[in-house]
């Protein structure tokens, strides 16, 4: 639990007893409430008298540099407000993985990885390159082989431009400089549940918008499916054990209790559709990681 949480427990103790000050403690928040319910209201009335139309962009007016711009201000800004694991031996370790793969996938992006102290089961890669694992889903994935699977995954998302319309959509309506720039400060405390979006709300214009676009993403199911396919090629390319990709959502279900519920309820595939794609995908990977220049099997244990 946060320290903010234990604060607020002790002070609502305290206030219980004190019905005055309980009723000032109810007061302040009611205000906040209606500060933001106005911000609400002046953002949406802001995209109102934009002009501007929510649409679908045609591929040819989806600026890829300026979504790779905006992804790299956003990054920064997630990065500065993360805590980053000081975990040497691991830091490196998701360093050398992230640039193998960055290397294995051919795109000649700025690329960045950061570890990041989170309990989550998590990674992500922005558009540009920008790669960040969370210390959370390192014990589930128990080798740095399985570490590559997933950080492939994650790059081929970026090299497979996936949601890239989505996110030119977020940064040509300015639903930052409307909305979040409308409740800022306020977005943070009522409005975020991850530190990725407290991070973004405040800083509003595009960068936010591409920001809290991306971490609000939700790729379609073929989307997923190509990005485990081509993950498990980088990964191969970059002299990692192709294999080491099923025994991930192995663990992943293991951690889970379950296999991820029925494919219908998500866009993801389920954990055994996974599983058996990227059995079926081996007669393809597996050549390329005895092509590899240098093989690493399944590489380090993690823990």
């Amino acid at each position: 639990m946060s320290k903010s949480c234990h604060v607020d427990e002790f002070v609502l103790g305290w206030e219980l007893t004190n019905p005055s000050s309980l009723l000032l403690l109810i007061e302040r928040k009611m205000k906040k409430l209606q500060r933001l319910i106005i911000g609400l209201m002046t953002g949406l009335m802001l995209i109102g008298c934009s002009g501007k139309v929510v649409r679908t962009l045609a591929p040819d007016t989806v600026d890829e540099k300026r979504i790779n711009l905006e992804a790299s201000r956003s990054y920064q800004q997630v990065i500065a407000e993360s805590k980053l694991s000081k975990d040497k031996r691991l830091v490196e370790m998701v360093k050398r993985v992230g640039m193998r793969i960055a290397k294995a996938s051919g795109e000649p992006f700025d690329w960045e990885i950061e570890l990041i102290e989170s309990p989550e089961l998590n990674a992500w890669c922005m558009p540009g390159g920008k790669m960040a694992v969370y210390t959370g889903i390192l014990p589930v994935l128990k080798t740095e082989g399985a570490l590559a699977a997933v950080i492939g995954h994650e790059v081929a998302h970026a090299t497979r431009r996936h949601g890239m319309n989505g996110y030119a959509q977020a940064i040509e309506n300015q639903l930052a400089t409307a909305a979040v720039a409308g409740i800022a400060v306020l977005a943070a405390e009522f409005y975020c549940e991850s530190q990725e979006c407290k991070a973004l709300a405040t800083i509003g214009g595009a960068a936010g918008a591409m920001g809290l676009a991306f971490f609000e993403r939700k790729f379609s199911r073929d989307d997923e499916t190509d990005a485990d396919r081509i993950g498990q090629i980088y990964m191969a390319k970059a002299g990692y054990a192709p294999a080491e990709a099923i025994e991930v959502w192995e663990r992943m279900a293991q951690a889970t209790g379950g296999d991820g519920g029925p494919e219908f309820m998500s866009t993801h595939p389920s954990n055994k559709n996974r599983k058996q794609r990227l059995s079926q995908w081996l007669s393809e990977t597996k050549p390329l990681y005895e092509k590899a220049p240098q093989k690493y099997g399944i590489g380090e244990t993690i823990f």
